[in-house]
């Protein structure tokens, strides 16, 4: 796959803006994990070429009703979904998939980087001005 194919573009944003992803090349195409597990990828399957990520198994059961997804190869069973990368067209479709194999591949201490990360971007909630102690905690 060549590197400046739109797709991989679009993965590479979406997976290495996670904390503590990256990329590397596994079975000779690109696939990203956080930490050393693996939660997304980009690979050929049957001559296409596919985005491959984990889903909780309701999830998985619910999008390969979509003619654009189907099990994953021998990882299916697990919650693993294959999706025909000519078929997508809007990102921020694609987008909370990736983010939901994130989810359930990384390790806790991971998530709470991303939970201050996501706290951080959110309106800061503001704080009552240092005072003095009241009386009821200062006369013991």
């Amino acid at each position: 796959m060549a590197k400046t194919d739109a797709v991989l573009t679009k993965m590479r944003e979406i997976c290495l803006s996670l904390p503590d992803t990256k990329e590397t090349i596994t079975w000779g195409h690109p696939y990203f994990r956080v930490g050393d597990k693996i939660f997304s990828g980009y690979s050929e399957e049957g001559g296409k070429k596919v985005i491959g990520f984990k889903l909780e198994m309701e999830h998985a059961d619910e999008v390969i009703k979509d003619p654009r997804f189907w099990r994953a190869p021998y990882v299916g069973h697990k919650g693993w979904v294959s999706m025909d990368a000519a078929s997508v067209k809007d990102w921020a479709e694609v987008r909370p998939m990736i983010l939901e194999s994130y989810r359930l591949i990384a390790p806790k201490r991971t998530l709470a980087k991303l939970a201050a990360g996501t706290a951080a971007t959110k309106t800061p909630v503001p704080r009552k001005p240092a005072g003095k102690k009241s009386a009821a905690r200062t006369s013991r």
